[in-house]
């Protein structure tokens, strides 16, 4: 039992190495031993201490082993290989509006799956409809098939159905991907007041967006001069 962790381990060890790109010399350098003490740790011939395995994960910068404990799990992800497949999950109706707002950053057709029908989606869909979007329900109405127009009607918006939810500040981010200024009425359902967008902003004021809030409206400007890195991240 003992020889097949030691074996385990080895392979463990021999994966973060060649991840890392190192050859048996070059991670013996970095422990201070031989090559052939490496190769016999990687083959599972030569015991190993926890002292000796955190050197190698700290050498390696890769948790060979995870060690538990009474606290909070936290997953590492190393990248380096393609993954693929499917989960299931269940619907979310934040996250469905959220993904209403950002279909707008689609310039073809975005189908989403398993929407939920509820008044804060149908709020959104009045005003897509009213800029020019289309949107209809497909697959025995479980699915949510939007299509944007070329350019956004963005003087045609249903003010009033704007004004009766608070998550038409969601429309920021995409329509300042798509225009160089826009308007916006003042998000709904409450009495929410000036700060409600600051969040956004402080997000959003790195990929140049401005705004000016008056007259019930939010007019928004968006400086092109800001950092691409800014723009792309």
């Amino acid at each position: 039992m003992a020889d097949d962790y030691l074996v385990r381990i080895g392979k463990l060890i021999r994966d973060a190495r060649q991840h890392r790109g190192w050859t048996q010399t070059q991670l013996a350098e970095a422990l201070g031993t031989s090559q052939s003490a490496v190769n016999r740790i990687e083959r599972g011939n030569q015991n190993i201490s926890l002292e000796m395995i955190a050197r190698i994960g700290e050498a390696l910068d890769s948790e060979i082993v995870s060690l538990g404990y009474a606290g909070p799990m936290h997953l590492r992800v190393v990248g380096g290989r393609r993954l693929s497949g499917a989960i299931d999950v269940k619907t979310s109706k934040n996250a469905c509006v959220a993904l209403l707002c950002a279909s707008l950053l689609n310039k073809g057709r975005t189908v989403l799956r398993r929407v939920a029908r509820i008044e804060e989606v149908y709020r959104l869909l009045e005003v897509l409809g009213s800029i020019g979007v289309r949107t209809r329900w497909i697959n025995d109405g479980v699915d949510l098939e939007i299509v944007p127009p070329a350019e956004l009607e963005m003087e045609s918006i249903d003010a009033e159905a704007a004004r009766r939810t608070r998550s038409i500040i969601m429309f920021l981010g995409p329509l300042l991907h798509r225009m160089d200024s826009f308007k916006l009425p003042y998000a709904g359902g409450c009495d929410l007041g000036t700060r409600t967008i600051e969040p956004h902003m402080i997000a959003l004021r790195r990929f140049g967006l401005d705004i000016a809030a008056t007259e019930g409206l939010y007019h928004a400007r968006i400086d092109r001069s800001v950092s691409p890195t800014a723009r792309s991240c």
